[in-house]
C-alpha cells in the first residue's frame, strides 16, 4: 500500500508518494496519512484566524484573506479542460490535481475544484476527487457532506420554493385589504412598520414611501399582491439525489390547500442559489443576486424576485456559511479549495469566483492556481471565459486540454462507448488510424481556444493499454493545429512525478504574452450572441428557433436582459446538439427549443435538445459497492 513521507525536502508541501503497488482510488485515499488542516493552512499562507476547522481534515476560510492580501500581485491562472469526451470521462478532474501537486513540487500552487454531488456519486459517473495519485483526500469526505454547501443549497432553495406557492395560496384566499393588514400587522397604537426587505419591493414599485399607513389603496394592492401567473413559474424543489421519480410530480392536493399544481425537482447543483454561490465576489454582491433570482412572472408579465417574496434575506443567512471556500489537500499535501459545484449544462460548470480571488493572492505572483471547467472545451471552457472571468475581471494565463487516445478513437469511428458496459476489444489494442482520425476533434478544440486568445497545452492523459505510436500521433496533431505544446503525463500512476513534463509546459506557456479577450460583447443581441457560439465554437451552419424561444428572447429584451451573457444548455457528448455525431460534425443546424433566465446568476441559458436537470439511476447504482467497516468506521466501495 502507497506510504507518505512527511519530510520537508521533497517538495514544497511536504508530502510526496512512495513507490507502491496501484489499489483502487479509496484504498489509496485512505492508505495516506493527511497533514493535519491547520497545517496546510499554515504552508498555504493562511493565519490561525482565518480557518474554521471541520474536524482535522478539512476547514471553511474566511473571505477576509483577500482583503489583507490585497496589496500582493496574483499568480498564474491556468484552466483545465478537455475534448468532447467519452461518457466515461477522459480525466480533466485527475489531471487538475496531478498538474497542481507537479507545480507544487518547487513552486507555491492551489486547486481550485468543484464540489461533486452526492447523485452521481451514488449512481454511475461516481466522485469526482480525481483519481490514482492525483486525487483529493480524504476522498470520501471530498465526495460525501463535505462542509454542508449542498444541504445548505438545499434548504435555501426550497424555501423560496415554499415561499411561492404559499404566497400564491394566501393570495388566493384573501383580498388585498387583509394581505396588507398581515404583512404589516397595525401595533396596539395604529402603527405600522415595513420590513427591511419590503422597503425593495417598494423601490421596485416607485412609491417613495416609508411609512405603510401614508400607502393609497392602489399602492396597498400593488405593494401586497404578487398576482403569480403558475404556467410561468421555473423555480423548482431540488434534492441532491438521482431520483427520476421526482421529475414531474403534483403539489396542493391537501384539503387544506386548494392550490393543485404539476412542478417537479431538480438535482440540488442544477439550482440557481449554486450558480449564485460560485459567481458571486463578495457577501454584499452574493446578497443582491440572491434577492433579484426571477422565480416566476405575474399575470401581467412582471418578473417575480426572491426578494419580491421577501425571502431573499432569509436565503442569504441560510449561505452566510456557504460562501467560505473549502480548504482540503492533494494526495501530496498541496492545497486545495473546494467550492460550489454548479451544472455544466444549465450553469456555466465551473468553481467559484471567490475561491480563485483567494488562492491567486495567497500564491503570489510567483505561485499557479489551477482550475477545472466541466464537460469538453464547447462548454465549460466556453463558459469559463465568457461568463465567469467576464464576472470576476481574472485574466486566464493558460489553458490546459485533456485528450486520450480512447476518446480518439471514438471520434475516429470506434464503437459508442457506454458507461456501465465493458469497453470494446478496440479501445484496449492498438489503432493506429482511428486515432489519428479522432484528432480532429482535439484540434477543433485548440483552435477554439486560440480564440480567446491564450496559449493552450495539450495534456495526453495516458492509460495503461495506449501505446507509444498512438501518443505521439496526438502530440503531433496537437503542435500541428497551434498548441503551444503537448506532452505525455502519467499522473494517474505516478502523481506529481508523472506530470513534471505538463508543469514545465504550462510554465512556458504562462510566460507568453497575454492578448485574452472574450468571444463577444455584451452589447450584441441575444440571438447574435447565440449565433456566435453555435457557429464559431460548435461549428454549426445556423441556429432554428421554436415559436417559444423567439417569444422569451423578445420578452427578455423587453425586459432588459439582452446584456447578460449566454449559458448553452446542450449534450457534452457531441460538438452539435446530437450526442450521436461524434468527431468534428459539419451541415448541422443548432435548433433552440427554449430559453431561460437565470437573472440572479447573471446569464441566460438556452436549451437546445432536452436537457435533464436531475439524472436517474441505473439498474445498478453505484451504491450497491459502498458499505462500511463497522470494526473501523471507514467508508468502502466509493469511486
Amino acid at each position: 500500500m502507497p506510504s507518505l513521507s512527511t519530510s520537508e525536502g521533497a517538495n514544497t508541501w511536504g508530502m510526496d508518494i512512495m513507490a507502491a503497488p496501484l489499489s483502487s482510488d479509496i484504498e489509496i485515499s485512505q492508505a495516506c496519512t493527511p497533514l493535519d488542516i491547520a497545517e496546510v493552512a499554515r504552508k498555504a499562507g493562511l493565519l490561525p484566524e482565518e480557518l474554521k476547522p471541520y474536524g482535522k481534515t478539512k476547514g471553511k476560510v474566511a473571505l477576509s484573506v483577500r482583503e489583507r492580501l490585497a496589496g500582493r500581485e496574483n499568480g498564474k491562472y491556468v484552466v483545465v479542460t478537455g475534448i468532447t469526451p467519452t461518457p466515461l470521462g477522459e480525466g480533466k478532474s485527475t489531471t487538475t490535481i496531478g498538474l497542481s501537486q507537479s507545480l507544487g513540487k518547487s513552486l507555491p500552487v492551489f486547486t481550485c475544484i468543484r464540489q461533486p454531488s452526492q447523485g452521481p456519486t451514488f449512481g454511475i459517473k461516481g466522485g469526482a476527487a480525481g483519481g490514482g495519485y492525483s486525487q483529493v483526500i480524504p476522498m470520501e469526505e471530498f465526495n460525501l457532506h463535505l462542509t454542508g454547501d449542498i444541504h445548505a443549497i438545499t434548504a435555501a432553495n426550497n424555501l423560496v420554493a415554499a415561499a411561492i406557492d404559499t404566497r400564491i395560496f394566501h393570495e388566493k384566499t384573501q383580498k388585498d385589504q387583509a394581505l396588507f393588514d398581515r404583512l404589516c400587522p397595525a401595533e396596539s397604537d395604529g402603527s405600522r412598520v415595513f420590513a427591511p426587505i419590503m422597503l425593495r419591493r417598494l423601490q421596485k414599485l416607485g412609491i417613495p414611501k416609508t411609512n405603510p399607513n401614508d400607502l393609497t389603496a392602489e399602492e396597498r394592492s400593488a405593494f401586497a399582491r404578487l398576482d403569480i401567473d403558475p404556467s410561468t413559474i421555473t423555480w423548482q424543489r431540488v434534492v441532491d439525489t438521482c431520483d427520476r421519480f421526482l421529475r414531474t410530480i403534483t403539489i396542493g392536493q391537501g384539503a387544506a390547500e386548494h392550490c393543485e399544481r404539476k412542478t417537479g425537482f431538480d438535482i440540488a447543483v442544477a439550482s440557481e442559489i449554486m450558480a449564485v454561490l460560485a459567481l458571486t465576489t463578495s457577501l454584499a454582491d452574493m446578497r443582491e443576486r440572491l434577492g433579484r433570482m426571477v422565480v416566476a412572472h405575474s399575470t401581467a408579465g412582471l418578473p417575480v424576485t426572491a426578494d419580491d417574496l421577501g425571502v431573499g434575506g432569509a436565503v442569504t443567512v441560510l449561505m452566510k456559511d456557504a460562501i467560505e471556500p473549502t480548504l482540503m489537500q492533494t494526495i501530496e499535501g498541496t492545497p486545495v479549495f473546494v467550492h460550489a459545484g454548479p451544472f455544466a449544462n444549465i450553469a456555466h460548470g465551473n468553481s467559484s469566483i471567490i475561491a480563485d480571488y483567494l488562492a491567486l493572492k495567497l500564491v503570489g505572483p510567483e505561485g499557479f492556481v489551477v482550475t477545472e471547467a466541466g464537460f469538453g472545451a464547447d462548454i465549460g471552457m466556453e463558459k469559463f471565459f465568457d461568463i465567469k472571468t467576464r464576472y470576476s475581471g481574472l485574466t486566464p494565463s493558460c489553458a490546459v486540454l485533456v485528450a486520450t487516445a480512447r476518446a480518439l478513437k471514438m471520434h475516429g469511428g470506434g464503437p459508442t462507448v457506454t458507461a456501465g458496459t465493458p469497453l470494446n476489444a478496440v479501445y484496449k489494442h492498438e489503432a493506429l488510424d482511428l486515432v489519428a482520425a479522432g484528432c480532429s476533434n482535439m484540434q477543433h478544440h485548440i483552435r477554439n481556444a486560440l480564440k480567446f486568445g491564450i496559449p493552450v497545452v495539450v495534456c495526453v492523459n495516458r492509460f495503461d493499454s495506449d501505446t507509444d505510436a498512438e501518443l505521439a500521433i496526438v502530440v503531433d496533431k496537437a503542435r500541428e493545429a497551434g498548441a503551444f505544446d503537448a506532452v505525455v503525463s502519467t499522473h494517474w500512476r505516478d502523481g506529481g512525478n508523472g506530470g513534471l513534463l505538463l508543469a514545465a509546459a504550462v510554465q512556458a506557456a504562462c510566460q507568453q504574452p497575454s492578448a485574452f479577450r472574450f468571444l463577444y460583447p455584451q452589447t450584441i443581441s441575444i440571438k447574435e450572441k447565440i449565433e456566435l457560439i453555435a457557429k464559431s465554437i460548435y461549428g454549426a451552419d445556423s441556429v432554428a428557433y421554436s415559436e417559444i424561444a423567439d417569444g422569451k428572447i423578445a420578452r427578455y429584451t423587453d425586459l432588459g436582459y439582452s446584456a447578460l451573457p449566454i449559458c448553452m444548455a446542450k449534450t457534452h457528448l457531441s460538438l452539435s446538439s446530437d450526442p450521436a455525431l461524434k468527431g468534428v460534425p459539419t451541415g448541422f443546424i443548432i435548433t433552440v427549443r427554449d430559453i431561460r433566465a437565470s437573472v440572479g446568476a447573471g446569464f441566460l441559458y438556452p436549451l437546445l435538445g432536452d436537457i435533464m436537470t436531475i439524472p436517474g439511476l441505473p439498474t445498478r447504482p453505484g451504491f450497491y459497492d459502498v458499505d462500511i467497516d463497522v470494526k473501523t468506521g471507514r467508508v468502502i466501495g466509493l469511486f
